[in-house]
């Protein structure tokens, strides 16, 4: 017998509906974004030849930028799940008076 409402869903998979249409858009994009990120930046970096002594500075501008970039996705991907989230709680929230 579970003790609270969150102990229902302890070792249960997600639902179905976790993995619709819009989620799979989301990491997709976000994906891309990384993509992008990795190969693209990394294969114009070569046109940036300033130094700062014996280091190609923009080498590790791209290793550092790549890091601060893959923070903000992950930052962008829990803001927008906490988002979806929400609107499914509303739109549970109104369909369930007129079910009854």
């Amino acid at each position: 017998m579970p003790h609270s409402e969150n102990d229902e869903h302890v070792g249960t998979p997600f639902p179905p509906d976790m993995h619709d249409a819009r989620h799979l858009w989301l990491k997709a994009g976000l994906l891309s974004v990384w993509a992008m990120v990795t190969f693209g930046v990394c294969w114009f970096v070569r046109d940036l030849t300033w130094s700062m002594g014996q280091w190609q500075f923009g080498y590790w501008i791209v290793a550092q930028g790549a890091v601060l970039m893959f923070i903000v996705i992950i930052c962008v991907y829990c803001a927008a799940m906490n988002h979806f989230e929400r609107q499914d709680q509303q739109r549970e929230s109104s369909a369930t008076p007129s079910d009854e």
